[in-house]
């Protein structure tokens, strides 16, 4: 979720035969330090000629407190419309590290576009004053920037609002105040800023199933996110003084490395920041913050959610928006929701001008697609896109008014299909026409491992033999691969061959026959299950694989279900006796995949992906305060009374799933 520095490095190699020249060859090679100084200071230079610079400006909000803000516009250009970039992260104008101006090549694209271009500091974070509170920054803030960046008199009044990750997130929300300075939006990787839509009830990433995705623990620490205490200039001081400081001081947090291999494992959750020296904060403790901190104690529907700024289905859009998705970032399903719930709620005119692009990569790395785009080690094909040239169509059209070549020849919804690597265009999501199949699971009880007799077939099969297996906490599946950010070296992220974790016992596998024909299957996948366990509550999980004729497995999408959430997470809770049998479906994940023939869809089923979600310790408590686990003895049952299926989403002109008989929902 967070972007890195850049960061430049050389490799050179030697002939035995040249060591005798080495050390005047070693003279001579460039400085990688040197020369990134060197760009950075002529972007610099060229940015001081064509702009007004106006940096560490601090803007009052209607509470009191200061947030700075960095601004540069075109010179002789008179009044102009605006790009917005608003950050909890560092855009400090000097690297301190460095001793060199920090990339300010975005600032130049705007200004040479004729844009006037504004970085502003979230509240809480380096520069500006107040508390910061993540998923929950007041949405009076935006409303004040707006309303002060466009009465500047080198202002149109119009304003556009850009950015991927925490630089996006809180973007849907103030949309939906309808400040009349906001024309249109850009949020790319946004997941965070979405709380409640549809059946979704992450709030802003922080939930996948009523499991908590343990992304954020580390992104809290590693970006000293918990900064109560932490150093400020006093209120007042003089921008000359704030510019002068800011050459010598970024007030950048430095926060201890951390294994979090080992971290993640800490119990009680609660205490996993507090056992790596990080300090108190919104995680875990009460916090004097719209929704009062202590996130972790929350449950998926804590009212305390919607006091901040998170986006939800009752906050109304009425702007123009540019959406940009990934299949393997966090939570593309909810964004997807977001998007389809403003379509269908906006006035018409302005749900035609809702744009969508959802591309093959990792969360914001459009544009780090290559002619051999690589999601860990499935290469997607040439997944390039020119993202830049339609952000400024875009802008040059609903900021300036000019008509964008760029933009009418762009789809509604312009998605990648992984497999078949190529992009595809469509009216909705999911293209108009798909329809759902359904496959069911089968066994002769016997599905545990690779190697097991697990299934997917075209019926329920007559009788049931189910499948069973133990889950221990203390011996979670580790995640391996699939969508998400943020958790340093603990998680690799992507698709990766899965037949290595294939081999424990814990994880159920069913497999289709080989396809027939070339399937598309674009859109919602949702897998139903009829479960039994020994467990008061514990969670199930599940993989979709590609199966190649070699045998090669490759992760899709996952997903994850905690079991006192099955009847709703408005609901009271539901918790499991021994020998009962419960229907569970798991909330619907969306991909683009493309079946070659002759391969299989996998399903890969457990009760643990550890740590890209928090372990069940099937206790029935809090789970987050708990020290002790007991083991989860699940089973799987399949059979026509216990129908447990996938169900997929088939674009229209593919060809059917295995003999094309499609199953019935029960």
């Amino acid at each position: 979720m967070r972007l890195k520095p850049l960061v430049s490095a050389f490799a050179c190699a030697w002939a035995s035969s040249l060591l005798v020249a080495a050390p005047v060859a070693a003279q001579q090679r460039p400085d990688p330090q040197a020369q990134l100084i060197a760009k950075r200071n002529a972007i610099e230079q060229e940015l001081e000629q064509v702009a007004v610079i106006d940096r560490k400006v601090m803007v009052k909000m209607r509470d009191g407190k200061l947030m700075a803000a960095d601004i540069y516009r075109p010179k002789g250009a008179g009044k102009v419309p605006i790009i917005f970039s608003r950050t909890p992260y560092n855009f400090n104008f000097w690297d301190v590290k460095l001793g060199a101006p920090r990339d300010m090549t975005r600032a130049l694209e705007a200004v040479k576009h004729g844009y006037a271009y504004v970085e502003m500091q979230e509240r809480g974070h380096f520069f500006s004053e107040g508390n910061y509170d993540i998923l929950g920054m007041p949405l009076s803030d935006g409303s004040d920037e707006l309303k002060w960046m466009s009465s500047q008199p080198w202002s149109t009044g119009k304003v556009g609002t850009t950015g991927c990750s925490s630089t996006a997130e809180w973007q849907l929300a103030v949309v939906a105040q309808n400040d009349p300075a906001l024309a249109t939006f850009n949020v790319q990787g946004f997941g965070a800023g979405i709380g409640k839509v549809g059946p979704y009830y992450e709030q802003g990433n922080w939930y996948r199933g009523g499991a908590v995705q343990m992304l954020f623990i580390s992104w809290i620490y590693d970006y000293g996110i918990q900064n109560q205490t932490r150093p400020l200039f006093p209120h007042g001081t003089s921008q000359a003084d704030l510019i002068n400081a800011s050459h010598f001081y970024d007030l950048a947090p430095q926060m201890p490395p951390v294994d979090w291999n080992k971290a993640f494992w800490h119990l009680p959750e609660k205490d996993i920041i507090k056992a790596v020296g990080g300090p108190p904060g919104i995680f875990e403790t009460h916090m004097p913050v719209a929704t009062g901190g202590d996130m972790i104690a929350r449950t998926p529907n804590d009212p305390a959610w919607y006091k901040g700024g998170l986006w939800n289905e009752k906050l109304k859009v009425s702007k123009p928006g540019l959406w940009f998705m990934s299949w393997f970032d966090v939570s593309v399903s909810p964004n997807l929701a977001a998007y389809n719930e403003v379509r269908r709620t906006a006035p018409k005119a302005v749900a035609d001008q809702q744009y969508a692009i959802i591309a093959p990569v990792l969360h914001c790395a459009y544009t780090r697609a290559s002619e051999h785009t690589m999601i860990g080690d499935l290469d997607v094909g040439d997944a390039r896109f020119d993202y830049n040239d339609l952000v400024y169509g875009w802008f040059d059209h609903y900021l300036k008014g000019e008509d964008s070549p760029m933009l009418d020849k762009q789809p509604r919804v312009m998605y990648y299909v992984m497999g078949a690597n190529r992009w595809e265009q469509a009216d909705t999501w999911p293209p108009a026409g798909a329809k759902t199949e359904d496959l069911y699971f089968a066994s002769e009880g016997q599905a545990n491992t690779l190697y097991g007799n697990g299934k997917l077939v075209e019926a329920p099969p007559a009788a049931d033999h189910p499948d069973r297996f133990v889950y221990d906490p203390e011996n979670p599946v580790p995640t391996f691969g699939g969508g998400g950010c943020c958790q340093g070296s603990a998680v690799k992220f992507g698709s990766y061959d899965q037949r290595p974790q294939e081999t424990r016992n814990d994880i159920l596998v069913y497999d289709s026959r080989p396809f027939e024909h070339g399937t598309e299957v674009s859109g919602p996948i949702t897998v139903t299950l009829y479960v039994s366990s020994s467990a008061k509550d514990t969670d199930f999980t599940f993989k979709v694989i590609d199966v190649y004729p070699d045998g090669r497995a490759f992760n899709i999408t996952e997903n994850i279900q905690r079991m006192r959430y099955r009847n709703g997470y408005d609901k009271p809770l539901a918790w499991m006796s021994p020998g009962q049998t419960y229907k569970v479906t798991f909330q619907p994940i969306d991909t683009s995949y493309y079946f070659k023939p002759g391969h299989k869809l996998r399903v890969d089923v457990s009760s643990s992906n550890f740590p890209r979600f928090d372990r069940n310790l099937n206790t029935g408590g809090n789970n987050y305060d708990e020290t002790k686990s007991v083991i989860a003895r699940n089973v799987i049952h399949h059979d026509a009374q216990h129908p447990s299926r996938i169900t997929i989403t088939v674009v229209p002109d593919g060809k059917p799933v295995a003999d094309g008989k499609t199953g019935k929902s029960g």
